[in-house]
C-alpha cells in the first residue's frame, strides 16, 4: 500500500483509496483519504510506485 503523511493526525498513515493522479503540470502523485478511523482528511502524496 501507499503511504502518505496526514496534517491532521501528524503521523505516517496508509493512503486508503488511493489513485494515481496528475498535476497541472504533468507531475505523477497519488492521492486518497487518510486510513485512521474517524478521520475524513485527504492525503496525498508524490512517491509514486
Amino acid at each position: 500500500m501507499t503511504e502518505g503523511y496526514c496534517v491532521r493526525c501528524k503521523k505516517k498513515v496508509e493512503i486508503k483509496d488511493a489513485k494515481k493522479t496528475k498535476t497541472k503540470k504533468g507531475k505523477d502523485y497519488m492521492k486518497g483519504k487518510c486510513s485512521t478511523p474517524g478521520c475524513p482528511t485527504t492525503v496525498c502524496t508524490f512517491k509514486v510506485d
